[in-house]
């Protein structure tokens, strides 16, 4: 992958322009400063991705079992389920609906899982090491944030059903009041390395983690994640209040390509917040991208867990809190985090 420094940590020279070489600096000309080439990058990116999809399974069924007082469950079931439920999903009969726009209908887990593979192959795994380095790291992954409410829009409104498009509508008014809390909370892990480079913003953590220089940022930042994933206790555009919602219509293949996507998209939402709030690669004793998976693995577990310790809220009071509480906390971050850096 990419290389950057030789030494963990190490910088490294950047006057080299061949593939998986870097260019000059974060404000030089070329928008990518270290990449792979294609056919491995989406192969890295692919691997990742199924890893990480599994491991949010496991996670979710051992925290169900846990929950439910059924922990002693042996550890072959809890490793097994996930592939149970692949193949009877894989086997079961799709519905379709009355006029649906089945393109559309077909497209949106692509585009999720699309969307979660974009934001994924910017998160680097250690030193110099990343599918892609582009100086505007920090930018490619909030768009692809930002574009996971047209997926899920496509979603709901494709079956030409009622409670799919209510739950379309609902997640419009989710997402948008998530963006600016989101984009507050990483826009200050950026400000310590003066780039919107991960990789920099990585590297500028080697002395101290952000989510120390910045105790609001993470909890913002995990808040925004299990919004954009709509996932326990925030996941209100396929609530059980409207059947399912944006799922109400899923059967069979079509549920497990969006229930895949939306895990996927999950798993790219904890590494990201691995890499700019717990320091990425930086740790003792460790290799880098140990420390890198521990620390994914952590949030991982955090947000999957909300799902059974959480209550479900109401759309109402999260759309103002995210308006009246989210957003003057994330300024309030931000500001704190720029005096500190005067």
């Amino acid at each position: 992958m990419g290389r950057r420094g030789v030494n963990r940590g190490e910088p490294g020279p950047r006057h080299r322009r061949g593939p998986g070489h870097a260019l000059p600096g974060p404000g030089a000309a070329g928008p990518v400063r270290a990449y792979l080439e294609p056919g491995a990058a989406v192969g890295a990116v692919a691997v990742a991705m199924a890893v990480g999809v599994y491991v949010v399974a496991v996670i979710d069924g051992t925290a169900g079992r846990l929950a439910g007082g059924t922990g002693r469950s042996d550890l072959g079931a809890v490793l097994l389920d996930p592939l149970r439920t692949v193949a009877v999903l894989a086997t079961q009969r799709r519905r379709r609906t009355e006029r649906p726009d089945a393109p559309g209908w077909a497209l949106a887990p692509g585009l999720l899982g699309g969307l979660a593979a974009t934001g994924l192959a910017v998160v680097p795994v250690g030193p110099g090491a990343a599918v892609a380095d582009p100086s505007t790291g920090f930018v490619v992954f909030a768009t692809a944030i930002a574009f996971v409410m047209i997926a899920v829009f496509l979603h709901g409104w494709s079956p030409n059903s009622l409670f799919p498009l209510i739950g379309a509508y609902r997640y419009g008014a989710q997402a948008l009041s998530l963006q600016i809390p989101f984009l507050l909370a990483m826009l200050a892990t950026a400000l310590p390395a003066e780039s919107l480079a991960v990789m920099d913003i990585v590297q500028a953590q080697e002395d101290l983690w952000n989510v120390v220089r910045q105790p609001l940022g993470l909890p913002i930042y995990l808040m925004v994640g299990i919004g954009v994933s709509f996932w326990g206790p925030l996941n209100l555009p396929d609530g059980a209040d409207l059947v399912g919602g944006t799922s109400a219509e899923d059967a069979g293949t079509d549920r497990l390509a969006w229930e895949l996507a939306r895990a996927a998209m999950l798993f790219a939402i904890a590494s990201m917040g691995a890499a700019a709030f717990l320091g990425g690669w930086w740790g003792p004793l460790l290799p880098g991208p140990a420390w890198m998976a521990l620390k994914t693995l952590f949030l991982l577990v955090v947000m999957v867990g909300s799902r059974h310790l959480v209550a479900r809220v109401r759309i109402e009071p999260f759309v103002v809190a995210c308006w009246a509480v989210f957003i003057p906390l994330a300024l309030v971050n931000i500001f704190v985090s720029g005096a500190l850096l005067l």
